[in-house]
């Protein structure tokens, strides 16, 4: 399995356990610079109904159109078609371990670095966006998802995040945007699909490395 593949598919394993470490923390990262304010309309952070100023808000389910709980197939035409995105096809496609699992991982362009889609019996139910830092800084996305959808939720240094029952949404350092369906998360908890904590993956990526 590649080693990418192998951090990915325990994603949900990282958040179900309660760790809040991003999949981005496993890449470099430098100091951060620029404002969103900078960035074109077409790049916009979130899309939703939040309530501006305002505790009482729905947490945004969609990035530029692609929303939790999309079949596959609609995933895949939308990436192809956005330029935000390099995605070549089923190549970017692959099977996890765990049973009706899968995700998609592509390239990104200009303030997306790297995107991760997972989906559960072929329904979209995480999605994780490396963002650009040399581009985009993390005070900037904290400030503009805040003046959106009220304070959020929960509050520490490694993450805020932001849930109203049915979606989580999470701005996490060094720079990373995540989306999950609790809906669905919690049926994988409950079900016990998930049982290696982020410690024992990095130990085993570690040993697998040397």
């Amino acid at each position: 399995m590649r080693p990418t593949v192998r951090i990915l598919s325990l994603v949900a394993a990282m958040m179900c356990l309660g760790h809040v470490a991003p999949v981005a923390t496993l890449y470099a990262q430098t100091p951060l610079v620029a404002p969103v304010d900078s960035l074109p309309p077409s790049t916009a952070i979130t899309e939703g109904t939040g309530q501006k100023g305002d505790s009482a808000y729905e947490v945004p389910k969609a990035f530029r159109g692609i929303a939790l709980g999309m079949p596959m197939d609609e995933v895949k035409a939308l990436l192809k078609a956005d330029s935000l995105f390099s995605y070549r096809g089923d190549v970017d496609v692959s099977l996890l371990p765990r049973p009706n699992e899968s995700i998609i991982e592509v390239s990104g362009l200009s303030f997306v670095k790297r995107a991760f889609f997972q989906f559960y019996e072929g329904a979209l139910f995480v999605m994780i966006f490396q963002l650009n830092d040399s581009q985009i800084d993390h005070y900037s996305v904290f400030t503009s998802l805040s003046t959106k959808y009220g304070k959020p939720d929960s509050l520490s240094p490694s993450e805020s995040v932001w849930s109203d029952g049915s979606t989580r949404l999470s701005v996490e350092r060094p720079l990373a945007i995540k989306y999950i369906d609790l809906v669905v998360f919690e049926k994988l908890k409950q079900a016990g699909a998930v049982e290696q904590s982020i410690e024992e993956v990095l130990r085993t990526d570690f040993l697998d490395g040397l």
